[in-house]
């Protein structure tokens, strides 16, 4: 059984371990990887990890440079969005997670963080900041609004931004101008050091209950809704059907059922368990059809 035993952290009165600890919490995070231009022409590409998109209709990104935790002091990149309102993120690769690292130093007002990284600037179409030309997808965005959150140290601004112009690397779009997710190579931060990055054998597909109305797991029978061997998850697919199925006759003549059946017919306990055991199996390979007329079976 899941140990459900807490230990409770308070912003007011753990400070600095709860804010170490909500990165860890609150995670994998996108990166903005912003790159800003002030009203007299210099610019600035910083990596910002509050960040996330808000709105389809208009496309509206969220990001928040927070004030520097020593001073209250504020940024460039929002010293920039308030003098010249417009900002292209830039979305952040494997390839380019390095660099973009140590575009996050705080260099000087004026040093140029494109020339520090090594990366290249690009013009952008429709506003004054230049874009990353190695990002795979970069986002031309005029800002909305600024809302300031508070005046104190480490106290976030959200930059609320309509993106206005997408750019896709060709090479990642194919025919109907779909992206494959694994091809784009994405990285996110995590809590202190940590990034994680989005490669073809972490992803898996998790299919959306919005053309059905699932059963839920209230309705699941009371042996698979109890069962001490079937996970969460597990019964998150079983619960994602319109009506429990009737149908077990694909699963009485498996090889493996039957054998079952035949060894434990005078043990309902243990025959339960291991039918559940090779549903379990049947759901970790999506054969959840399949599953289901074992667990009738139980």
């Amino acid at each position: 059984m899941q140990n459900l035993e807490t230990k409770t952290f308070e912003p007011a009165v753990h400070g600095r371990v709860f804010d170490n600890l909500i990165k860890y919490a609150v995670a994998p995070r996108p990166i903005c990887f912003a790159s800003t231009i002030d009203a007299a022409g210099e610019i600035n590409l910083s990596p910002f990890s509050y960040f996330n998109y808000m709105s389809q209709n208009p496309p509206i990104c969220v990001f928040s440079p927070l004030r520097r935790v020593r001073d209250g002091s504020t940024k460039h990149t929002l010293d920039n969005i308030n003098e010249v309102a417009e900002v292209v993120i830039n979305i952040v690769n494997y390839d380019m997670v390095q660099q973009q690292s140590l575009a996050s130093t705080e260099y000087a007002k004026g040093i140029n963080e494109f020339e520090k990284s090594g990366l290249t600037p690009i013009p952008s179409q429709h506003i004054k900041p230049p874009r990353v030309a190695e990002s795979p997808i970069q986002l031309e965005c005029k800002v909305r609004q600024v809302i300031p959150l508070a005046e104190d140290g480490g106290a976030g601004n959200l930059v609320i931004a309509e993106v206005v112009c997408m750019h896709v690397k060709s090479h990642l779009l194919d025919e109907n101008d779909l992206v494959n997710q694994a091809d784009l190579d994405l990285v996110a931060r995590l809590g202190g050091d940590w990034y994680c990055r989005v490669t073809e054998e972490n992803l898996f597909e998790v299919p959306k209950p919005l053309r059905k109305l699932g059963i839920g797991v209230d309705q699941l029978p009371e042996h698979i809704r109890l069962s001490s061997i079937l996970t969460g998850n597990q019964l998150g697919l079983l619960a994602n059907i319109e009506a429990l199925p009737e149908e077990t006759d694909l699963a009485r003549n498996d090889s493996h059922v039957q054998q079952l059946l035949t060894m434990w017919e005078n043990d309902k306990v243990q025959l339960t368990n291991e039918l559940h055991r090779y549903a379990a199996q049947l759901l970790d390979q999506d054969e959840i059809d399949f599953a289901w007329q074992v667990l009738l079976l139980a």
